[in-house]
């Protein structure tokens, strides 16, 4: 079985949800989604990953992060992605958690934030066999 790093500034999932339920309104929510992105051993092009690093735009996460927030219904977005390091096969690479009302709120917009963040903030070069 492999081992997993551990880094001292790692961020938890649960320290995400803590977050969140220590929001001040947390009594609107009705329901908390969570995304755990990871390593994968291949490509989408089927060829062997050893790793991958992941930059990140600030400013634009800022934005879409902004925007997402304020959609109807939603308490809370929180996103920890690990930036400028070497992430092997089964590492944690990004948590998004998104807090809100109901079910449809809270899927659509968790939906759309992955999408927004993998297309516009963050950039990943991939590192082969």
């Amino acid at each position: 079985m492999k081992e997993k790093s551990v880094h001292s500034d790692a961020v938890t999932m649960e320290q995400m949800i803590r977050k969140i339920k220590d929001h001040p309104d947390f009594s609107r929510a009705g329901m908390i989604l969570a995304h755990n992105g990871i390593v994968r051993a291949t490509s989408r092009d089927g060829r062997p990953v050893t790793g991958l690093e992941v930059a990140v735009d600030h400013g634009k996460l800022k934005e879409i992060l902004h925007k997402e927030r304020s959609r109807p219904g939603i308490l809370d977005i929180q996103v920890h992605i690990r930036e400028n390091t070497k992430l092997t096969v089964g590492d944690d690479v990004m948590f998004l958690v998104v807090a809100g009302d109901i079910r449809e709120n809270v899927i659509q917009t968790l939906t759309d934030t992955l999408n927004q963040i993998k297309s516009q903030v963050t950039s990943k070069t991939q590192f082969f066999q």
